[in-house]
């Protein structure tokens, strides 16, 4: 049993790199099959009930509510004219732009939109503004994903609250702004090494004026261009409201969330008929689908069987770099949060259990940061975002081939740095 479940969730794993079937559906598939029809034949028993209770029925009401407040703060414009304020404070100043687009996507991800709203907001205008100020499209590509990668941990993105969820089921709590800064301050250290690498600093030489974005026709002036009216104000001060009172009085993100969601349609800021269908429902449905199926693995041995075999290749000392290594690799052709996370953070306590000793906070950051650093890779939402926002005059072939050639070797920069930072 041991043995089979965790073949299943290798398979999960190889299918949602090589189809395009969605990992949650195939997950709870495989977990309804094994444990009522398969596992009777290794005298183990399961109810539909048992198999069912892995289901994060929490965790899915606040990727539900979050998502859903956030997509109305995108949908009325909110987000976007916060935006495209900040944009005119770089006006002059190309070498800022990219530094400016970084800043943006790692705050609107931090503050609950997650990564891939981040990037889906962000990017196309991000290369539209690239191509007017001669700002090279992969190094637009990037500053914006490893700023939406940089605020995926936030405790109240959907990233981050699903590693939060996973890692409380382990025993390891109390530690969600640690992995925030950690998994922030290793993104904008490669931003940054990618921004010297490839001439943003060449850029303080020339002078830029920011234009329209090129294909939309010029908004309404009776007042400045992306000027905040009183929908955009009520929106962030309810989105404001509730980033307080998860951070200060600690109540629950989704359920928050949900209330922050219905004052908005009461309020007629917004409305709730375009937002609903508009959910990241795959993402959602991955998460939940694999949780499924990790949970049956940690019922049936398989979580048991990883660790043992993982622990036989590494030390103490070694764990951190090839954890990191291997969850990389996985991600640049997978979800980080729909497949990596749920998948190898659960086997944390087991692998140290199987080393004799080890930091489980060390290998779960090692986990967190290898799986998210190549997300840029063109094979993630992220970077295909960014890709398929970029000038039609752009070579997207040769962007596409560099863009995966950065995200590979983010795995080996994960790993070194894991290494470094949380070997001991």
């Amino acid at each position: 049993m041991a043995w089979l479940s965790l073949a299943a969730l290798v398979l999960v794993i190889v299918l949602s790199c090589t189809t395009a079937v969605n990992p949650g559906f195939l997950s709870l598939a495989l977990a309804w099959v094994i444990a009522i029809y398969l596992a009777p034949a290794w005298g183990r028993r399961f109810t539909i009930g048992e198999v069912l209770s892995g289901f994060p029925t929490d965790l899915f009401l606040t990727l539900v509510g979050v998502s859903l407040l956030f997509t109305m703060a995108r949908g009325n414009g909110t987000l976007d004219r916060v935006v495209r304020v900040a944009v005119r404070g770089c006006r002059g100043n190309a070498g800022l732009i990219p530094i400016l687009f970084f800043a943006l996507a790692c705050g609107i991800a931090s503050i609950g939109a997650g990564n891939i709203a981040a990037a889906a907001l962000i990017g196309p205008l991000a290369m539209a503004v690239a191509e007017r100020t001669r700002i090279p499209p992969f190094l637009m590509t990037i500053m914006v994903a490893h700023g939406c990668i940089a605020g995926a941990l936030s405790p109240i993105a959907p990233t981050g609250i699903i590693a939060a969820g996973l890692m409380e089921r382990m025993g390891i709590s109390g530690f969600e702004r640690q992995t925030y800064l950690s998994n922030l301050l290793a993104n904008a250290a490669v931003a940054a090494l990618g921004y010297v690498t490839f001439g943003g600093w060449r850029l303080f030489r020339q002078r830029s004026e920011l234009a329209p974005v090129a294909g939309r026709p010029p908004e309404p002036e009776p007042e400045p261009a992306g000027a905040m009216t009183l929908q955009h104000w009520v929106t962030l001060g309810t989105i404001a409201l509730l980033v307080a009172g998860v951070v200060g009085c600690g109540i629950h993100v989704g359920m928050g969330a949900f209330a922050a969601a219905v004052v908005l349609i009461l309020a007629k800021v917004t409305e709730e008929r375009p937002a609903i269908p508009a959910l990241p429902w795959s993402v959602i449905v991955m998460v939940c689908g694999v949780t499924v199926l990790t949970s049956l693995l940690e019922k049936t041995g398989g979580i048991d069987l990883f660790t043992t075999l993982l622990a036989r290749l590494a030390t103490q000392r070694t764990i951190t770099g090839l954890i990191a290594l291997v969850t990389g690799l996985v991600s640049v052709y997978s979800s980080t949060s729909g497949v990596v996370l749920p998948a190898f953070l659960p086997s944390v306590p087991g692998l140290v259990a199987k080393l004799g000793g080890g930091d489980p906070l060390a290998i779960a950051s090692s986990i967190l940061i290898g799986g998210h650093l190549v997300d840029v890779s063109p094979l993630s939402p992220i970077g295909a975002l960014c890709i398929a926002s970029a000038p039609i005059a752009a070579d997207r072939r040769l962007l596409f081939n560099q863009v995966l050639a950065w995200g590979l070797s983010m795995s080996v920069v994960g790993a070194v740095g894991c290494y470094l930072a949380f070997g001991k």
